[in-house]
């Protein structure tokens, strides 16, 4: 199969930024923020969010791994922090590619029994083919594609990229 490139490492690091930029001006008022991200991915671009976070601004930014059985949504999601340390936080939950949205909606559903500030959702990819009635608060892209082809984010030696197959 042939790989389109969507995205390049370049423009994956121009589009983190925005998406901080985007997650300060949301939360400019508060003191601490929860990044969230599903593990792997979701947890490598949080991570970089945070980066950008950290020079850009003065919020305290703690990373939360989520992780998600994609397979299996429904067994219990579990994260890195304890829910006592993202009660009254506000909380983005980080992941690469908004395809279906069930990954997302599942580990929301996570988030629901603890009380939070604020919640919103980031991904580097909306692919606008949402089963789910999630939607992302930032996004890098937005993407109509066909329900066959298939959008993977990969990172290699540092180099991350976008691409459809």
């Amino acid at each position: 199969m042939s790989q389109s490139i969507i995205l390049s490492n370049e423009e994956i690091i121009f589009k983190i930024r925005r998406i901080a930029y985007q997650i300060y001006e949301n939360n400019i008022d508060e003191k601490d923020i929860i990044l969230a991200g599903i593990s792997s991915n979701g947890f490598y671009l949080a991570t970089k969010i945070k980066e950008v976070l950290d020079t850009i601004s003065d919020l305290n930014t703690n990373l939360c791994e989520v992780f998600i059985d994609k397979k299996q949504p429904l067994k219990r999601v579990k994260t890195s922090l304890k829910p006592e340390e993202y009660k009254n936080k506000s909380l983005v939950l980080v992941d690469d590619v908004l395809n279906s949205g069930r990954t997302l909606i599942y580990s929301v559903k996570h988030f629901l029994d603890v009380p939070l500030k604020q919640f919103k959702t980031a991904v580097l990819v909306n692919r606008n083919h949402k089963n789910y009635p999630i939607k992302a608060d930032f996004k890098g892209i937005s993407l109509s594609t066909s329900l066959q082809e298939h959008v993977t984010f990969e990172v290699k030696t540092g180099k991350a990229k976008v691409y459809l197959d």
